[in-house]
């Protein structure tokens, strides 16, 4: 299904002064310590980016991957793990970076398996919150912007399609 239309939701300029007032609420939160930065691939990586440009902290980056929509516009519940971490977590400061938080299926299971690693702190940082579709209750730390509909731009997709655009849009359908 295509969309028929797309309305702006969140500027360029709102996103911006939301990422650097979350950032320097975990530069306070996290001073003199190293936090693991964990970004969800594909949405997050762009607001990782930003986010890692405006912490003021010395840091680490992976990245994991997860499915849990495929070609559908909602999650089906069953997630697959399709890239892990690349180094041990245990014992460290650990920050999940999502673009979105809907129905929590995906950041659960992401949560589940990052706390059998034993971090000595795991909590969520999540520019966009969509409470009104949970089904599994997840406790997000940072939180940018709550937002309903169907969002692209700024890393978010829609079939591929979308991510590159700078600005949040609602699809309408």
């Amino acid at each position: 299904m295509q969309p028929k239309k797309k309305e702006i939701v969140l500027s360029r300029k709102q996103i911006e002064q939301k990422v650097k007032e979350i950032a320097t609420q975990i530069t306070r939160d996290y001073a003199g310590k190293t936090p693991i930065l964990i970004g969800i691939l594909k949405g997050a990586f762009i607001f990782l980016a930003d986010l890692t440009r405006n912490i003021e902290l010395p840091l680490k980056v992976d990245f994991v991957r997860l499915a849990s929509y495929g070609e559908k516009d909602y999650s089906t519940g069953q997630i697959k793990l399709i890239k892990d971490i690349e180094f041990s977590i245990k014992g460290q400061d650990v920050i999940v970076v999502e673009d979105i938080v809907d129905s929590g299926y995906t950041l659960a299971f992401l949560l589940k398996h990052l706390a059998k690693m034993k971090p000595a702190s795991l909590k969520v940082c999540a520019l966009i919150d969509k409470p009104e579709r949970r089904e599994v209750e997840v406790k997000l730390d940072y939180v940018g912007f709550q937002v309903s509909g169907f969002l692209v731009g700024y890393g978010l997709d829609y079939s591929e399609q979308y991510r590159c655009l700078p600005d949040v849009y609602r699809l309408i359908f």
